[in-house]
């Protein structure tokens, strides 16, 4: 009975870390700046070189000219191809997403945009009015995953229900600023070519969000939380509608939807400014959310901001807190395990937050992706974005952005290096929360381990999508489960998923000499696991080692045995009992244990999922470590030190 006591009050006392309060900051903002009365007329007042503005493209570098235009030519004979029936159908015929079928026009469509804007010369036009008019008789834009959304069954698009899901929302936005930079081109060809994208946009994207409420990425109905759907989507909303709309009423009327929907996602932010769907989430999370503030500060003539709020700081420097070299980011849950961020949105949210450290990261990231030497990547207001800020960007000071150490206490995530403004040693983070975070794995606890800058003990990360990922099978799938991170299967019983499986008691503390991270992770596992207690704890000792420490008390020993699981992407061999040899890219480290306390297997798992061989090509080795203790209670120490 105590025991029950115990775990109702630390669920509770968990769930109530992870609830916040309706802040309504950006709505606060409107009401304070006046938006009604600021909020431009003409989306031309803005500022944003136009297709007439030759001065602005014909001083682009040349080698970055010549590559848009180059990249144009491939399309110029381009057969802009049918998505057809069958292609939407596959989601539910094999679970297959068919996400390249609507990449590849979309990816023509931006190129000869490019092409054109750099060029100026007209070359490219006709196919650009081909593009427009081959989405214009489109059924739908979206992605066939999403079509859950709309009340006809689930494998073709409903055109008498448009419904908004993130492909739609890219769409229109490429859409919207393809017909402000061309629609007096378009003109001079035939007036019903500017009159039909226009209506089409209106009628399958911008109309729809108008008078529905019910999309659940908005957040306006109440039925759950919102990700990185909200911001990423409302960007592109927002757009369309300072594009699109002539009514100036109905346009702010819109812009206060977006900016209510908006504080949805802000609302349920942690204070720490954590994002929970990782880094590589956040270049559509809080990065997003930055095209959105930034879009409407410039749409109010600077009368809209909210950079000095403290929320709004953190939330943009997690992205180099969550860092370890590059290009390798911390990548809990689904996240990647490189990303290359977004260095001009990182650098212009770091000027505008007043944060030297994100402006430079930033710069350093710009540096690294040959900034000025090659064309940027994204919808075309990304790219024209990223062209404006080319030359400062380039003149800008650049650092790499190695922090000492952090913590999230209401993400509950830390992480430390050996020594700051260095990514030579020991880099480690690691993670407490619960088991019903966006895009969750079961991970309570663990904990990913680097040695100069490059992975040793990791986070595998998560297979190419398919219908099964985001169905009630999820946990099925081998990436997911507890047992394949870095953490113990106790009595034979792997983590659950859920908002009641939450570590409790969290800690973190760090100093010069050493940096500590505990948790107690016996909550996450279900009663069948028999443990009362699992403390989990890793201590940095700067410059020196390693240490992974398990404190555990259980109800009984039952006849599945329990384990400890490592996962790596160093080849593994035993030196002699007690001794474990890790061999990673240009580093050696010993891996150290009581070997009457616990014997280790190494297992080999080769890698063929195509998403997780972008990092881990040469497949991952799992070291599974079973506890030889017929009691209750115990204690496990690995030291993990440099072998050269």
């Amino acid at each position: 009975m105590k025991k029950i006591i115990l775990v109702v009050l630390m669920v509770c006392f968990s769930v109530g870390a992870f609830s916040y309060e309706k802040r309504n900051l950006l709505q606060k903002e409107a009401a304070a700046c006046n938006l009604n009365q600021e909020l431009i007329a003409d989306f031309s007042e803005i500022g944003f070189p136009d297709y007439a503005e030759r001065t602005f493209w014909n001083a682009l570098p040349e080698v970055v000219r010549s590559q848009y235009i180059g990249q144009a030519e491939k399309y110029l004979d381009y057969n802009w191809p049918v998505v057809k029936a069958t292609d939407y159908l596959e989601i539910i015929r094999s679970g297959d997403r068919r996400q390249e079928v609507y990449a590849a026009p979309r990816a023509a469509l931006v190129a000869l945009v490019m092409g054109e804007l750099t060029e100026g010369e007209g070359r490219f036009t006709d196919q650009i009015v081909n593009g427009v008019w081959y989405y214009s008789e489109q059924t739908w834009w979206g992605w066939s995953a999403h079509l859950t959304a709309q009340k006809a069954p689930h494998g073709l698009p409903d055109a008498d229900e448009p419904v908004i899901d993130l492909g739609v929302g890219e769409i229109a936005n490429i859409l919207s600023w393809t017909w402000f930079l061309f629609k007096d081109e378009f003109d001079k060809i035939h007036p019903l070519i500017a009159k039909r994208l226009k209506d089409e946009i209106m009628k399958k994207a911008v109309v729809p969000y108008y008078e529905r409420n019910d999309f659940w990425w908005q957040g306006l109905d109440g039925t759950r939380e919102v990700n990185n759907w909200n911001p990423w989507t409302n960007h592109n909303m927002l757009t369309a509608i300072l594009i699109l709309e002539d009514n100036q009423q109905q346009k702010i009327k819109g812009v206060q939807k977006v900016v209510r929907s908006l504080d949805e996602f802000v609302n349920v932010y942690p204070d720490d400014g954590g994002c929970d769907e990782g880094p590589s989430y956040w270049g559509r999370a809080g990065a997003s959310l930055y095209q959105c503030l930034d879009l409407l500060k410039r749409a109010t003539n600077g009368k809209f901001n909210v950079y000095d709020n403290q929320l709004i700081k953190n939330m943009g420097n997690y992205i180099y807190k969550a860092y370890i070299n590059y290009p390798y980011f911390i990548n809990f849950a689904d996240a990647d395990a490189t990303t290359g961020g977004r260095p001009q949105i990182i650098y212009s949210y770091g000027k505008d937050i007043g944060d030297p450290v994100m402006q430079k990261f930033g710069a350093f990231l710009a540096q690294k992706q040959a900034w000025g030497e090659k064309t940027p990547g994204g919808k075309v207001d990304e790219q024209i974005m990223q062209l404006m800020y080319l030359k400062e960007i380039e003149n800008a000071d650049a650092e790499n952005a190695l922090v000492s150490d952090f913590w999230l206490p209401q993400t509950q995530v830390a992480g430390a290096r050996d020594k700051a403004g260095s990514s030579d040693g020991f880099f480690f983070a690691a993670k407490g929360g619960h088991n019903a975070e966006s895009h969750n794995h079961n991970d309570l606890g663990s904990f990913v381990l680097y040695f100069d800058g490059k992975p040793c003990l990791v986070d595998i990360g998560r297979e190419t999508y398919t219908a099964k990922t985001f169905s009630s099978r999820r946990y099925e799938i081998w990436t997911m489960q507890s047992q394949f991170h870095n953490l113990p299967k106790i009595n034979g019983v792997d983590q659950m998923q859920g908002r009641k499986y939450v570590a409790t008691n969290t800690n973190f503390k760090a100093d010069a000499k050493k940096a500590v991270f505990s948790t107690d992770i016996f909550n996450a596992y279900p009663e069948q696991a028999a443990v009362k207690k699992w403390v989990r704890s890793y201590e940095l000792d700067r410059g020196k080692r390693f240490v992974v420490r398990d404190d555990y008390e259980l109800e009984k020993v039952l006849e599945e045995p329990t384990t400890i699981n490592f996962v790596t992407y160093c080849d593994v061999s035993e030196l002699h009992p007690g001794v474990l040899l890790l061999k990673g890219d240009g580093f050696k480290l010993e891996m150290k244990y009581n070997s009457k306390s616990v014997s280790p297997e190494i297992e080999f798992i080769k890698v063929t999922d195509n998403g997780l061989k972008r990092y881990w090509p040469d497949g991952i080795t799992r070291i599974v470590f079973t506890v030889n203790n017929s009691k209750t209670k115990g204690k496990n120490e690995i030291v993990i030190t440099d072998a050269r």
